[in-house]
Formats: structure tokens, C-alpha cells, sequence
């Protein structure tokens, strides 16, 4: 029976704060019906504001982040696991308040667990992780909303980021027009490999001068972003047309009027990918796994790394210079 393992653990003792790979027992994983055996996690930017002092992420010290994992189940008190079963845990109190993925096991309450796909890995899953569920489930409200391929051009913001590219591909995967926005020139053939169509400058969503209403130009947007981009992106969708706000890095104050939303009838889908009910979460993660599965998930992971690589690339995201997904294998 294991009683230690690794694990990346931030601490916060009056104002010393320390973030490093130790190894700690298995007496001091939080109470829960279910232990996993941690294959892979990942890199999200929520994971980077953890692993600092001032994040204001994590709610209690010392702690383990990672809003991720995927693994196998090798003791469960719940009769809706058993030993052997595979398994996903993303969202919920994961990582925030509650022990995450970046460790070699896991206690997870079974009613935060996803049985994994069939037709998916542990890797494939958290290539994936909660970006990729959250590009999934901005989609899925799209959708709900009316949008189809024959509706028009779909912009894609923060095309290179996990929700991003995941977004990009996806799009693809179902036939639509796919525009994509960066900052980075450098990987307009990256984002044209996943299937956009056409890649446009974050400059021309960020000019100062944004109407209210501005030329129709997409039918819908996925936008992890906000602040002023999604300012200017909301002045140029087709009228009835929606758009799927799931983040704030380019800030969180929507400086617009209402005239978008009664002279064009545009929807603002917000995505909360953390308390999605489980019904549509299991349905999202069956799409994601079957029918909307790119064939350029893989070109999507920017790189793997190992658990000791961790803490480095944990500094990089926060520098927004991470391309797609960053996977953590645990296991290596």
C-alpha cells in the first residue's frame, strides 16, 4: 500500500511562501469517497495565479493546485466507482478549495467525477482539461442559440490559448468559417493548421475608437477574453447572432452600451464551466470525445512535461506565452 508520494504543493506561512515538489503522505489528502492514481493533468491560467503568493486562487494553505486530472480509480467507498475505472476530474471546488491534479494520487468526491470516453485517453483528456471543455461547452451554447455553419464566419479571440485553440479546432471539425484573433504573428500557421480560415491581428479588436455598432461581420464569437475586445467584438456580430464569453484576461469591466443587445437582438452567452450540471457535462465530454473530436487534438499540446518541470512552466503561462496546451504527465 502506497503511504507517500509526490506532489506540488504552494505554502503560505506569515509571509514566507514556498511552491515546490515534495513528498507527502496519504493521510493528508482531503476526506472523500474516491481515490485516484493521477496519470496526467494540465497547465491552465487559473493553475499559474495558484501557484503565486498574491493569485487569489487558492482559499487555505498549504495546498495542492491543478484544476485537472485524469487517472484510475484505486479505492472508492462510492458505488458509482470502482477500483480499475478510469476516469476525469475538472471544475468544482478542484484546485481552488479542494486538493488538486498536480500529484500522484488524488481524493475526489465521486459526485465531481466524469467516467472517461471510451474513445479517449488519460493525454487526449487532458489536452482537452478545462480549457478544452470550456471552448466545448461555448460551442454547445452557440448552438443552443441558433448558430450554424451556413449562419456565417465564426471569430475565435485568444486563438492560441488553450480555450482558444481547442475552440479553432473544433469549429473546423464541424464545418464552420473560422476566424481566429492573436497577437502573435508567429503562429498564423499554427492556427491555420488547426482550420482557420482567415487570422486576424488582436490590434483590430483593441482600437480605442469601438461604436457601439460597427460593420456585421461574424455570426457568432467564442471569446475567452472580455474587456475591451469583447467591447468591439460584440459591435460586430450579425444581428440574433451570439457570442460565448468564458474569461477576462484582457479584464474584467464590459464598457459597452445596451445597443447592441436591443437593435441587433446579439446574445451574451456566459460560460461557467466550474458548475456545469453533471448532465451536460457527461453529454459535452461524449461530444468531445466522438463527434467533435479534431483530428489536430494533439497539434493542439504545445508541449509534456513531467511533474519536476512543473513550478517553471507554471511562471510561464502567467507571461501569456504558452501556445494551446501544456499537459502534465504525473506518472513519469
Amino acid at each position: 500500500m502506497i503511504t507517500s508520494f509526490k506532489a506540488f504543493m504552494v505554502d503560505k506561512v506569515n509571509d514566507q511562501f514556498t511552491a515546490q515538489i515534495k513528498r507527502i503522505e496519504m493521510e493528508d489528502l482531503p476526506e472523500s469517497d474516491v481515490i485516484i492514481r493521477v496519470a496526467y493533468s494540465s497547465i491552465n491560467y487559473k493553475d499559474g495565479l495558484a501557484s503565486i503568493p498574491n493569485g487569489k486562487i487558492v482559499q487555505s494553505y498549504p495546498f495542492i493546485p491543478g484544476i485537472d486530472m485524469a487517472g484510475t480509480v484505486v479505492n472508492s467507498k462510492s458505488p458509482a466507482f470502482k477500483k480499475g475505472d478510469k476516469v476525469i476530474a475538472t471544475s468544482y471546488g478542484i484546485g481552488v478549495s479542494h486538493y488538486g491534479g498536480y500529484s500522484e494520487y488524488a481524493s475526489i468526491p465521486s459526485e465531481w467525477l466524469v467516467p472517461l470516453p471510451s474513445n479517449l485517453s488519460f493525454k487526449e483528456a487532458m489536452a482537452y482539461g478545462t480549457a478544452g471543455f470550456t471552448a466545448a461547452l461555448s460551442i454547445y451554447r452557440l448552438q443552443e442559440n441558433g448558430l450554424t455553419p451556413d449562419k456565417g464566419p465564426v471569430l475565435v479571440t485568444g486563438a492560441t490559448g488553450g480555450v482558444g485553440s481547442i475552440a479553432v479546432a473544433i469549429l473546423s471539425k464541424l464545418k464552420y468559417y473560422v476566424v481566429a484573433s492573436t497577437g502573435k504573428e508567429s503562429e498564423y500557421d499554427y492556427l491555420r493548421f488547426l482550420g482557420a480560415k482567415e487570422v486576424i491581428s488582436r490590434s483590430e479588436l483593441t482600437h480605442e475608437s469601438v461604436r457601439p455598432l460597427e460593420k456585421q461581420r461574424w455570426a457568432g464569437a467564442v471569446d475567452p477574453v472580455g474587456g475591451e475586445t469583447l467591447v468591439s467584438v460584440l459591435s460586430h456580430i450579425h444581428y440574433n447572432g451570439s457570442v460565448a464569453v468564458s474569461g477576462l484576461t484582457g479584464g474584467s469591466k464590459l464598457n459597452t452600451t445596451v445597443f447592441p443587445f436591443i437593435l441587433r437582438g446579439i446574445n451574451l452567452l456566459g460560460i461557467d464551466s466550474v458548475f456545469c450540471p453533471m448532465e451536460k457535462r457527461l453529454k459535452i465530454w461524449e461530444k468531445i470525445a466522438n463527434d467533435w473530436k479534431p483530428d489536430t487534438l494533439s497539434s493542439t499540446i504545445g508541449q509534456e512535461i513531467s511533474l519536476e518541470e512543473l513550478p517553471e512552466n507554471l511562471k510561464t503561462i502567467l507571461k501569456g506565452q504558452f501556445r494551446g496546451r501544456t499537459i502534465v504527465n504525473v506518472e513519469e
